[in-house]
């Protein structure tokens, strides 16, 4: 139940935890969209998804549920560090 994301900060490899619910999601969107070489496509279906897009796409989000506290992709990471920390999970694993 891990998601190994190549070329991350530092263009280093790393992992991240995945739930079933993700999963779940992620399986509906593989029968939909049936992607061929990356997972998340950017519009030349063979190269991913850029950070612009996803923070394009973040923010258009936040704007569509009003959110009004300045808001990045990155603070959902910090976000889920901390309920990692809050949870117990040990820091050195986070």
């Amino acid at each position: 139940m891990l998601i190994h994301i190549k070329g991350a900060k530092g263009r280093k490899d790393s992992y991240t935890m995945l739930s079933e619910t993700v999963l779940e999601i992620i399986r509906e969107y593989w029968k939909e969209y049936k992607p061929n070489k990356c997972l998340f496509s950017g519009q030349d279906k063979e190269k991913p998804i850029t950070t612009r897009t996803v923070e394009k796409i973040f923010s258009n989000i936040c704007e569509a549920v009003k959110i009004l506290k300045p808001l990045s992709v990155h603070s959902l990471r910090h976000s889920f560090a901390t309920h990692l920390l809050e949870g117990g999970t040990d820091l050195r694993y986070i």
